[in-house]
């Protein structure tokens, strides 16, 4: 039996609501939440599992709590709140938690897009299109200031925050002049009720690429390149790879103009020498190099004829790629150190 008591180091910051904590992401985030020295949680939340604790539903995590139906009376009480929701059923209790004063970190596409139309042709109807302009997108290595003044953060999905990490450096130097984005991810990627596409059967020993004529983390990809300078076409084909967590993002980039791999090592140098979760290495990362971890680690080089830079970018999708940098981003938000409960 887990002790019920949440070990906290000293007084909490905040006392924390984690929304939806019976899916993957949701249930990482309760745990990460549990662990953290200086967050209370104060609440987990599901509609299909309310009644049962979560170290019955995810005996690995640990957190002897029950998961309840959300009350938003009861939510008065919270200081902030992870939202575990999917799309379109996540603005609307984002509003309600805006409205009651939490601070909210939001792990859905729901304010991800700054272009409402944009948002609408790859999701449809927005549940809280007023909220879109004050939400910041919570890539800490790209927004950091941002988001230590923000009330509502819309956290990256997994295939971007790889993807826009892997080449934030080549863009922002003028760089980039196109990108095919070949990305894999575990089957966690895609939720727990991922539906038969994800049966064993159908994953196991098996490899391919799926959604290739338009995934939705396309145009996210898309807008944060675009704002750090980038030029040309971005293609993105993800692949489901036969694993539970992980994701690798490998970048074929057209270059505007001749660099060498020196160069292009040390803008990578420059741009992340201070960033704590990102890692930089000689060779290509493997996903099992930063399992269950908030790290991202990245390699670049040149191809063999030297007119196109490789860039690969391997995280744990439901750590960088959401739970971890949810945390990431309300330590921000809260003014606590940004490491903190994550390593």
């Amino acid at each position: 039996m887990s002790d019920p008591r949440q070990p906290l180091a000293a007084e909490p910051a905040a006392r924390v609501l984690v929304a939806g904590a019976s899916g993957f992401a949701g249930a990482l985030a309760a745990r990460l939440v549990w662990r953290h020295p200086r967050l209370e949680l104060a609440a987990i939340t599901s509609r299909s599992e309310a009644g049962q604790r979560l170290d019955d539903v995810y005996p690995k995590h640990r957190v002897p709590m029950e998961l309840t139906e959300l009350d938003l009376a009861e939510a008065e009480e919270v200081d902030a709140a992870i939202v575990a929701y999917p799309h379109g059923a996540a603005a609307p209790v984002v509003a309600e938690l805006r409205g009651l004063g939490a601070l909210v970190v939001d792990l859905s596409a729901d304010f991800r897009l700054r272009d409402l139309p944009e948002y609408e042709r790859w999701y449809g109807p927005h549940g809280d299109p007023d909220l879109l302009e004050g939400a910041v997108y919570g890539l800490p290595e790209l927004n950091r200031d941002a988001l230590r003044n923000a009330e509502l953060v819309a956290n990256p999905g997994c295939y971007p925050t790889a993807a826009v990490l892997a080449l934030a450096p080549l863009a922002a130097a003028g760089l980039v002049d196109g990108v095919v984005i070949d990305a894999k991810s575990g089957v966690s990627g895609a939720g727990r009720g991922g539906g038969e596409a994800l049966h064993f059967s159908n994953v196991g020993e098996n490899f391919a690429p799926y959604k290739a004529d338009g995934h939705r983390h396309l145009p996210e990809i898309t807008q944060e390149l675009r704002a750090l300078g980038a030029r040309g076409p971005v293609t993105f084909v993800p692949h489901l790879l036969p694993v539970d967590q992980g994701l690798l993002a490998s970048c074929y980039v057209t270059l505007a103009r001749e660099a060498d791999a020196a160069e292009l090592r040390a803008l990578y140098a420059e741009r992340y020498a201070e960033e704590r979760f990102i890692e930089l290495a000689d060779a290509p990362p493997g996903i099992a190099d930063v399992r269950e971890t908030n790290i991202c680690r990245i390699s670049v080089s040149l191809d063999a004829d030297g007119s196109r830079a490789l860039v690969f970018a391997a995280i744990d999708n439901l750590w960088k790629g959401a739970a971890g940098q949810a945390i990431q981003n309300l330590n921000l938000m809260l003014g606590l150190p940004e490491g903190e409960g994550l390593e």
